[in-house]
């Protein structure tokens, strides 16, 4: 798509249904090269980093077969290689999701760094280290990741800081090895529980996701499952500010209340209405919305990835408004704190 044409000034209206997860299902999809049988994941979002995925999986031999608009069939037993293809993995942060999966597999893979979008720097140093915990040896050459080992062995895995990236990494390479890894200092976002779900749901062992501390029990093998994705934490709140914003009422089909409950209760501090139901939130706006300040944090506080959408909810906010960003410098200008005036 070369542009959008957006004629505002209307309220937004009626019901909207929010897709599959895409921080989970980018997980999900190379966790499929574990299987030793097809599996079918379904609630799959229709963006690109799935269609490269997906990509990714077909050029290294396994067989894609969609099932339905949001479902793929992967049959990944044909799969007998280990290098991702580097154009294609260059063009996503998250390919480096296809590491631990062929490492956990076959003991040896090879990936690019990560590409995609540029929000400052994206280290895999964590990455590594979880990998070198469980008996893996890396080298870095040319823009690529090599990583082998003999054999991968349970360990214990402290993380320096919290990483979404590295936690999922450090799952998918330990499921199939040796012996107890205990990640601690885990991230607990709903997309890591996901994906321990899923790899459950294929035969690990793996308890604790959601919390700091995840335990898994290696397996010598994982069979096939149909599993569909949770929906998209983001994309819900980010339809809610929108509605908030336009002083509409609308019902969110097809989420998780308990995911948006961050979002939720900044949203009611400013004014803003919000009725939960068992998969589903009617947001509306009947009153002038008020400041608030809001401070991104790892899960269980306020997204990251929401700021943008809450700043500008917040140039309509009665009053200032102090927004400061905790997680990625560039991705807010002044040194990651800022200002709101409202009308």
């Amino acid at each position: 798509m070369d542009k959008f044409v957006i004629k505002g000034g209307r309220r937004l209206t009626g019901e909207v249904t929010i897709s599959g997860a895409k921080n989970a299902a980018v997980a999900i999809l190379p966790a499929v090269i574990l299987s030793d049988e097809p599996c079918i994941i379904e609630n799959v979002p229709t963006i690109s980093d799935v269609t490269i995925s997906l990509r990714i999986l077909k050029e290294m031999g396994a067989e894609v077969t969609s099932v339905g608009h949001d479902a793929y069939r992967i049959d990944p037993t044909r799969i007998d290689k280990f290098c991702v293809p580097y154009e294609t993995a260059r063009k996503m942060r998250a390919s480096y999701y296809f590491l631990g999966a062929l490492l956990g597999k076959f003991n040896k893979a090879r990936v690019s760094m990560p590409g995609g979008c540029p929000l400052g720097d994206r280290p895999i140093d964590q990455h590594l280290k979880a990998f070198c915990a469980l008996g893996a040896k890396y080298t870095l050459s040319q823009g690529m990741i090599d990583l082998t080992a003999d054999k991968l062995k349970g360990s214990q895995i402290f993380f320096d800081v919290v990483t979404v990236g590295a936690t999922m990494n450090a799952m998918l390479a330990a499921v199939k090895s040796e012996g107890l890894t205990v990640i601690e200092n885990a991230a607990k976002e709903p997309h890591i529980v996901d994906l321990a779900n899923f790899l459950n749901s294929m035969g690990a062992n793996i308890m604790g996701a959601g919390t700091d501390v995840i335990k898994i029990r290696g397996v010598e093998h994982l069979h096939g499952t149909t599993y569909s994705v949770i929906p998209d934490q983001i994309e819900a709140g980010t339809f809610m500010v929108a509605v908030a914003a336009t002083k509409g009422d609308v019902l969110i089909k097809n989420v998780i209340p308990k995911h948006l409950e961050s979002i939720t209760k900044k949203l009611e501090k400013i004014g803003v209405n919000i009725e939960q139901f068992d998969d589903s939130v009617r947001v509306w706006v009947d009153g002038p919305l008020v400041k608030t300040n809001v401070k991104t944090a790892p899960h269980p506080g306020f997204p990251t990835d929401m700021q943008s959408q809450i700043a500008t909810l917040l140039t309509l906010a009665e009053g200032t408004s102090i927004i400061t960003e905790n997680i990625w410098g560039a991705a807010f200008p002044l040194r990651g704190r800022a200002q709101t005036h409202g009308r």
